[in-house]
């Protein structure tokens, strides 16, 4: 597989997203402007299509619960209060911001996946919202390329 395209569709992952995405890249001696664009694409299309699909990914969940695989919906349900803990104190109280300064944060259980929810459990609107989720992964993975490439040590 191509160089580019590993590090786009692991920039899609959640928790991994293009924050790790570019650390797999430059470790692996990919190309480093190759690796920041297809990072950077993963970022932009987590932030635009998370947003729009969310809503009916809950309406299937909702549905799930009456069916066998009840299992899915019941883990789904468990994400969303553990997102509901996690962002309230950033999201609640600061909105835009917390929600950037959140998805920002490079550390497990945060980033656009994580973000995405948070705004779609509180109600912020998407016009905020995919502004926050863009702004907050590209300072996430700049957060981590400092280090990776030996910035700051």
């Amino acid at each position: 597989m191509n160089e580019f395209l590993q590090v786009f569709l692991l920039s899609l992952i959640p928790t991994f997203e293009g924050r790790y995405a570019i650390v797999y890249g430059i470790g692996r001696g990919y190309p480093l402007w190759e690796t920041l664009l297809s990072a950077t694409l993963g970022v932009l299309l987590l932030s635009l299509v998370l947003p729009a699909v969310l809503p009916y990914i809950d309406r299937l969940m909702l549905w799930l619960e009456g069916t066998t695989l009840k299992r899915i919906a019941r883990l789904y349900l468990y994400y969303i209060e553990r997102v509901r803990k996690k962002a309230h104190p950033y999201v609640e109280k600061w909105g835009f911001w917390g929600l950037l300064l959140f998805v920002a944060v490079p550390l497990p259980g945060t980033g656009v996946w994580t973000g995405s929810l948070a705004a779609y459990v509180f109600g912020i609107e998407k016009r905020q919202t995919v502004p926050a989720l863009i702004l907050g992964g590209l300072l996430s993975m700049a957060i981590t390329l400092g280090p990776t490439l030996g910035l700051f040590g």
